[in-house]
């Protein structure tokens, strides 16, 4: 099945494994497994000739085990059952790749690279984020979310500290913030970040000047 980066149906998104930064619509029926002819092919003898299926329904996309012998697990859990996927659910198969489902109204802001290319991608209306096509998960507070937002905003640009204050507080508030409460909501927002992706820090702080947002290529 080829890659398709259609925002009118669900994604399959690879992150850990083999297969890592593919990803498939679920227009159809998609058979993921070892045998060459499946839809989505991983190439690990841990995984079963045909090991698991998708199938897109009326009420939503079902995942199922094909009675592959190392399992397939849904957020950790181990099925026994077919089960309806939600938006955001993590998909394992065996211990070998880790697919994440995203439903089209969220799905990630793929045609967004062209403005705002790199590792990083956000997404305003859904307020979630992206680092090396991993979903950060919980979802960034409010106050983390404008933070970085406005830093993305800015493509690199440097963000002096006082309008970072302005955007990421309201009028009435931004006016009693400190410096300190400023560098607190940096840090938190760096080590959320880095839970996600610690290979790099996306947040530089230049002295003298403000912060700017440090999004490498993909």
């Amino acid at each position: 099945m080829d890659i398709d980066s259609s925002e009118e149906y669900p994604i399959l998104a690879a992150q850990e494994g083999p297969l890592m930064g593919q990803r498939w619509t679920v227009k159809n029926t998609i058979v993921l497994g070892r045998e060459p002819g499946c839809d989505v092919v991983i190439p690990n003898r841990q995984v079963s000739r045909f090991h698991a299926r998708l199938t897109p329904t009326l009420h939503g996309v079902i995942l199922e085990d094909m009675d592959s012998k190392n399992g397939t697990h849904r957020n950790g859990n181990k099925l026994s059952n077919p089960v309806v996927l939600q938006d955001g659910d993590s998909v394992q198969i065996a211990l070998v790749q880790k697919f994440m489902f995203i439903t089209s109204d969220a799905t990630m802001p793929l045609d967004d690279r062209s403005t705002h290319p790199g590792r990083l991608m956000l997404d305003i209306r859904s307020r979630r984020v992206w680092l090396n096509q991993q979903l950060v998960v919980p979802p960034l507070s409010a106050q983390q979310f404008r933070l970085l937002w406005t830093l993305y905003e800015q493509q690199g640009e440097v963000v002096s500290r006082p309008e970072l204050i302005t955007f990421v507080w309201s009028d009435d508030q931004a006016a009693g913030v400190s410096d300190q409460a400023l560098d607190a909501l940096i840090r938190r927002l760096r080590d959320r970040l880095s839970a996600t992706d610690p290979t790099h820090q996306y947040i530089d702080t230049v002295r003298g000047h403000g912060v700017r947002l440090d999004n490498p290529p993909v």
